[in-house]
């Protein structure tokens, strides 16, 4: 059998490969902490739940429009334009089955053969996969740390921009560095592309999780909403990870591109689900608020703990559930050379199981700390102090 060429140049969500080490060792009877894999243990709010029974009770379980039910398309405009202080009509949104699909979508829709795109690295893996597959050139950009967080490499992203460059890829908030740009990064980066004449994925699906300060967008900025196209989620606001149901926000151009590719891969999302949607948006949000109580507090606690391993050194965000700590001391110390072997080797004496560095695009030139990722949207306040004793005993052995 011949599979398509085509397929060799798609890659897959590395993080899940993490799990399936995981699941192997809690599969022997070992306890496993689970840090590595961005889903949550919280449960949906009570009354998304019961909307959706409801609608499935009215009978909203048929086909409804490939853009998505008017109810939602209407509730998301108003949301997402009151939130970023611009204004959105229904006929800029497009209802997606979970955030993701929107990567591919927003490329089939603009890119043509070679164009090049600036993506982050480390950066959510999804982008470089769906770039290559569609026929883009997939151009990595970095971040450097400094006193006061993540910061983009600038001059390596001027540097990089060609003649083919027409995309650039955005997450603020970012996967996995937990990083968010400054008012003057952010104008920084709208400046660039104006200047480029770039199109941007603003990639937003935490800002609401956040636990201080406001979330900014960067189609908030004069020039910036009308080359841009927003992925938004309900994932991490409503802990819906399983739902799957998000959106494309842009052009109106853009969008009914989006609702055509919508038709040829999943004739519509789910019609219960955006019933529940729509309660999500309008309804009682004293759910996400209790989200993000809990998140801060699993936060607090696992920041504390790692900063009390000697050789440790992490940045405490403000937004996302992510931590990418530095733990090269402790790697140097330990005599490792090889990043998965040091994971593997953690996770067999400790059970603590986390991404590492190469897990989110390969290391870039010039660097030289290693680091890993923490997610703590999945393990309870008590197990990650038990799970960080336990790696704290093991890494200053």
């Amino acid at each position: 059998m011949a599979i398509a060429n085509r397929i060799g140049r798609l890659g897959t969500e590395t993080a899940f490969a993490v799990s399936e080490d995981a699941r192997a060792w809690a599969a022997k009877g070992h306890d496993v902490y689970p840090f590595h894999l961005g889903d949550m243990n919280i449960r949906t709010p009570l009354n998304i739940i019961e909307a959706a029974h409801k609608a499935m009770l009215d009978g909203k379980t048929g086909y409804c429009p490939a853009a998505g039910i008017p109810e939602l398309r209407e509730v998301i405009a108003a949301d997402l334009g009151k939130n970023r202080g611009i204004s959105f009509k229904m006929e800029n949104v497009s209802i997606q089955p979970g955030g993701k699909p929107v990567i591919g979508k927003f490329f089939q829709a603009l890119m043509n053969e070679g164009d090049e795109v600036l993506y982050p690295n480390p950066g959510y893996p999804i982008y470089e996969s769906q770039i290559q597959f569609v026929g883009g050139v997939a151009v990595p950009y970095g971040y450097r740390m400094t006193k006061n967080g993540f910061e983009m490499e600038r001059d390596k992203i001027e540097a990089a921009i060609t003649k083919r460059t027409r995309f650039f890829v955005y997450n603020n908030g970012q996967n996995p560095l937990g990083a968010e740009s400054t008012d003057e990064e952010m104008q920084w980066l709208a400046d660039l592309c104006i200047r480029h004449n770039l199109w941007v994925l603003a990639d937003e699906p935490y800002f609401h999780t956040r636990y201080s300060g406001k979330s900014k967008s960067i189609t908030s900025l004069p020039g910036m909403q009308e080359r841009s196209v927003i992925l938004m989620s309900f994932s991490k606001r409503y802990a819906m990870t399983g739902w799957r149901l998000g959106g494309a926000l842009g052009p109106k151009a853009v969008i009914d591109v989006i609702n055509k590719l919508n038709v040829n891969q999943e004739s519509c999302s789910c019609q219960f689900i955006q019933y529940a949607g729509v309660e999500a948006l309008k309804g009682d949000q004293s759910g996400a608020l209790e989200i993000n109580r809990v998140l801060k507090e699993r936060r607090d606690v696992l920041v504390a703990a790692l900063r009390d391993i000697k050789g440790v050194t992490v940045y405490n965000p403000e937004v996302t559930f992510y931590l990418f700590p530095d733990v090269t001391e402790v790697f140097k110390r330990r005599g490792y050379s090889d990043q998965q072997k040091f994971r593997l080797d953690t996770l067999r004496e400790t059970g603590i199981s986390f991404c590492s560095r190469s897990h989110f695009g390969k290391p870039l030139p010039g660097e030289d700390r290693v680091y890993i990722r923490f997610a703590f949207s999945g393990i309870n306040v008590d197990r990650i102090r038990e799970g960080l004793a336990k790696l704290k005993a093991y890494w200053e052995s």
